[in-house]
């Protein structure tokens, strides 16, 4: 049999009682109180613990925590948006981000990417967008040929506000 070698401080414990028992969910069996009581003395290297859903017990990562939170710049021809918004989040979340910013709905906006329009269900991280990268907006051209047209049916209804009673 092997005994292998392990740096103590890799097993500090990170809650503040100075009982042997484990530092989350009580300890069930002698290997977690063991390994969670291991090694004394010094701070600065202790490990933080956490449960996760399905119940195991696992090192907490170090970071913010959340999702990595990136800056996409959206050219609509005339104007630049800077929206922030998580790095796996899809373009249809992004369509949905610009709504609110430039009025466009998500329907009538195609987004372009490294010159390729990308589909509403295409993560950003997937494609490659990343911190401060440029995507750019355009109004879809058949939507927009039948605001046009809607506009002008409205003009006419408005040109002649009277009615003629008689007809000659």
């Amino acid at each position: 049999m092997i005994k292998l070698r392990y740096s103590k401080r890799l097993f500090k414990r990170s809650c503040s009682s100075s009982k042997a028992t484990a530092c989350v969910g009580g300890g069930g069996g002698g290997h977690g109180n063991a390994v969670a009581a291991g090694g004394g003395g010094g701070g600065a290297g202790e490990i933080g613990w956490e449960v996760r859903p399905g119940g195991m017990l696992v090192q907490k990562r170090e970071g913010r925590g959340g999702e990595e939170v990136i800056l996409v710049r959206v050219s609509t021809g005339f104007a630049w948006h800077d929206v922030s918004i998580a790095a796996t989040s899809t373009f249809g979340e992004l369509k949905v981000r610009l709504s609110m910013v430039t009025g466009l709905e998500p329907r009538e906006q195609r987004l372009l990417f490294r010159g390729k329009e990308r589909e509403d269900t295409d993560h950003l991280h997937m494609v490659g967008v990343r911190d401060k990268d440029k995507v750019l907006l355009l109004e879809d051209p058949a939507l927009k040929d039948m605001k046009v047209r809607a506009a002008l049916a409205a003009a006419r209804v408005m040109q002649s506000p009277c009615q003629p009673f008689i007809q000659v």
